[in-house]
């Protein structure tokens, strides 16, 4: 026989405690519902299933209870419940997953009773069993990753970037990805963090910008256009005042022209020893190299650096993009930084792209480009020419 699930409840409300008592058990549940943050503390065991927390009580409060649930290490499913608001409702939800805590939906005041149900419903459900397990993590030599840099061991994909407003493919992403000879194909998570702590990412980066520059004339359209290359930069390499000369060489070795070439610099690249980089990104523009800011939004202190970088283009995190149909804030940081971007006179490119919902948000909000699997996963060289064939013959593109 299955055993009768726990639900655990605190809120302010003696009526709103009464409410979710009555609702839990009326669908089968067990319901300890409280007003007072020491009964809640006592009444938390390990057979709880489910929590909902009021965030605004007057002795202890929502985010006080998150802290020491936090410092407990609950692993409980929390519900957060409150009047006072979205935006505080999501921040309190961001404060409780930085304490690891598991936020598993919001109810806002005052909500109605079938809200209520499906709620319970949803979270109280026996968990379904996994039906994959989970990737295990690599294990690397050091010898091997030496190896993998001196021996080119290497290759790029490329993940297409769309022009919203005519469709057509204006660019290409170069991601890197480790053709191992023994183990296969290597993602960049499993050897990008280590190839930064043997000091060997700045190599690595030379190799994708050899590679990237050979290949991209390949990807002409019918016209002869070649489309932009974008490729990351590593934050050693805007610390090294030779860099823009360096780059510029390899260009022009290939025989693109640096307006075609675009650098992506993180956020968290920006503002470390910003005199170097300050120097190496206005002698990269000078040259015509483009300058794209990646993950734009996730780092701390960009708006204050932002108006002195010399880039041409603003990349949206995913992060924002996949969630803004369901949260404000991230709506927001979307819409804002594409108004931001223009402003600035740059270019705005949304990453993580997967719906036509999502596209059809940025292209209502203007902004220019947009990257993802709704158009592509990316590609080896290859698969990426007969899908380019494909796509330029559908949508009527030469």
């Amino acid at each position: 026989m299955t055993s009768i699930r726990r639900i655990l409840v605190i809120d302010d409300d003696d009526d709103i405690c009464e409410l979710i008592s009555a609702t839990a058990e009326s669908m089968g549940l067990h319901c300890i519902a409280t007003t007072e943050a020491a009964v809640f503390l006592d009444a938390l065991t390990p057979d709880t299933a489910l929590i909902m927390l009021d965030l605004v009580m007057p002795e202890m409060d929502g985010i006080e209870l998150l802290r020491i649930l936090g410092q407990q290490q609950c692993k409980v499913g929390i519900i957060l419940v409150s009047g006072i608001g979205k935006r505080i409702m999501e921040t309190a939800r961001e404060l409780a997953l930085a304490h690891g805590l598991s936020v598993v939906g919001h109810l806002e005041k005052p909500f109605e009773l079938e809200d209520l149900e499906a709620i319970l419903k949803i979270n109280t459900q026996p968990a379904a069993p996994l039906v994959s397990r989970p990737r295990t993590k690599l294990v690397i030599e050091d010898t091997e990753l030496y190896n993998a840099v001196e021996r080119n061991q290497f290759i790029l994909y490329y993940q297409p970037q769309i022009d919203i407003p005519t469709g057509r493919v204006a660019g290409l992403e170069a991601l890197v990805r480790w053709q191992h000879p023994e183990r296969g194909l290597i993602f960049p998570d499993d050897f990008i963090p280590r190839l930064e702590g043997l000091g060997l990412i700045d190599r690595l980066g030379w190799i994708v910008a050899n590679r990237g520059l050979s290949e991209v004339s390949k990807f002409k359209d019918k016209d002869g256009v070649t489309p932009m290359l974008s490729m990351n930069v590593s934050v050693t390499s805007l610390h090294d005042l030779k860099f823009p000369d360096t780059m510029a060489a390899l260009i022009a070795k290939h025989g693109v022209s640096p307006k075609k070439v675009i650098l992506e610099i993180t956020e968290s690249g920006l503002i470390k020893e910003l005199t170097h980089t300050l120097d190496v990104l206005t002698r990269l523009r000078l040259k015509q190299v483009q300058l794209s800011i990646d993950d734009f939004g996730t780092g701390y202190s960009m708006m204050q650096q932002l108006q002195n970088i010399p880039a041409t283009e603003l990349k949206i995190d995913k992060s924002f993009v996949q969630n803004m149909h369901g949260r404000d804030s991230d709506r927001v940081m979307v819409q804002k930084t594409i108004e931001i971007g223009h402003e600035l006179g740059m270019k705005v490119i949304a990453e993580g792209v997967e719906t036509s919902e999502q596209l059809a948000f940025l292209r209502s909000n203007g902004c220019d480009l947009a990257q993802g699997y709704l158009y592509s996963r990316p590609l080896p060289v290859p698969e990426l020419l007969v899908w380019l064939e494909s796509y330029r013959a559908r949508h009527s593109i030469v």
